[in-house]
């Protein structure tokens, strides 16, 4: 079977294939054209499994795994990639810190309302000053008695104003530096928590990216995740896990955009044939199926060593995965417009906007430079 798929795993990518057709790929564009997020799908994902997918059986989750929200990215990214963020969803902010980080008193109290499939999550670490540097986060948290109190701005958060939780990181001692950053569970009804405005962005259309802001902001000291001052160990090693899925969704907008591409080239003729015999085009459709299947290969070389419990590599792989695959996705969109020509840069076709909404895979979740940092600190350390 390809990449260690299961049977399972076919079995769920062909029932992702139909629910795309049926519910999905219609209302693409105009998700795209509104910047509406489009609520009405998290209900339809919940009840496939594949907002929660990662929660484990022992707490009435799916008990999927990693490779299995990468199949479900890259099947619904051929349409949609904002529709493709709402796979998997609960896994950063809220699944893979309780399962990694969290004790079994806060799995048990979490994990089963994230089994029932309505629940979304965020992640709030970037801010005005620390994105990359992240050691130069200014939210403060304050232990006050039995509580924390929160004061802080974050910037760029993704679902930031349709979570219902949100994992927040602040500095719980020093001024500057990785160590004293803590994480927090916070429900996003808590007094003080305030949603800013919504960015307006280049693509990835239809998914609030919002400031945060916490203003004497209360959390009980129970919704600490993991030991005080360790949050940005936390927070690296979550990414490591969910940075395939990056991947997986860039190689499915890659392979969305090349099947538009290739089937307009079998059917456009110039000079009396159809332009896709012309060896100067065929040259840059060999190079884009290259890239896309060697991309595809990676990423799920990746999650196959995750889920089999094979972390020897992970931080190297993922960041390969991550890198490789969102690099090849910019290159592979900008030549698949190209290739339809003017075509191509009008909206009535998607290839534009597949275009516009790979550029952010090369920044969100690390950006690629600060991938090819990772990867090649592990080659010198060898």
């Amino acid at each position: 079977m390809p990449y260690h798929f299961t049977d399972t795993h076919l079995a769920l990518q062909d029932a992702i294939r139909q629910m795309v057709d049926k519910e999905i790929r219609p209302i693409a564009a105009e998700i795209d054209a509104t910047d509406r997020f489009p609520e009405e799908l998290v209900p339809i994902l919940g009840d496939m499994g594949l907002l929660q997918c990662l929660v484990p059986e022992e707490y009435d989750g799916p008990g999927g795994d990693v490779t299995s929200v990468c199949i479900a990215r890259e099947e619904i990214a051929k349409a949609s990639s904002s529709c493709a963020l709402l796979a998997g969803q609960a896994s950063i902010g809220l699944i893979l810190p309780l399962l990694h980080f969290g004790t079994e008193e806060q799995r048990k109290r979490w994990l089963p309302l994230v089994a029932e499939g309505r629940t979304l999550g965020c992640v709030a670490i970037t801010e005005p000053e620390a994105g990359s540097d992240v050691g130069s986060m200014r939210t403060r948290a304050r232990r006050d008695g039995d509580s924390y109190v929160i004061n802080g701005q974050k910037c760029f958060i993704t679902f930031g104003s349709v979570a219902h939780w949100a994992l927040v990181f602040a500095r719980t001692n020093g001024e500057k530096g990785f160590e004293g950053i803590s994480c927090f569970m916070v429900d996003t009804k808590t007094a003080g928590f305030r949603v800013g405005r919504n960015e307006k962005k280049m693509g990835l259309n239809g998914i609030p990216n919002v400031e945060l802001f916490f203003e004497n902001m209360r959390v009980p000291a129970e919704n600490m995740i993991g030991e005080e001052g360790k949050g940005f160990l936390a927070a690296m090693r979550i990414l490591d896990m969910n940075r395939p899925t990056i991947g997986a969704q860039s190689v499915g907008l890659a392979q969305g955009a090349f099947d538009v591409a290739l089937a307009y080239t079998k059917e456009r003729k110039q000079f009396g044939r159809a332009v896709g015999q012309f060896q100067g085009l065929q040259w840059m459709m060999a190079d884009m199926a290259m890239q896309i299947e060697a991309a595809r290969a990676l990423v799920y070389e990746t999650t196959h060593r995750i889920d089999t419990g094979d972390f020897s590599r992970l931080s190297e792989m993922s960041a390969m995965a991550k890198c490789f695959a969102s690099d090849m996705a910019m290159k592979v969109t900008t030549d698949a417009v190209q290739l339809m020509g003017g075509v191509g840069y009008m909206k009535e076709y998607p290839l534009e906007r597949m275009m516009r909404d790979a550029k952010i895979k090369q920044i969100y979740e690390g950006t690629n430079q600060i991938q090819r940092v990772v990867i090649a600190r592990h080659l010198i350390a060898l």
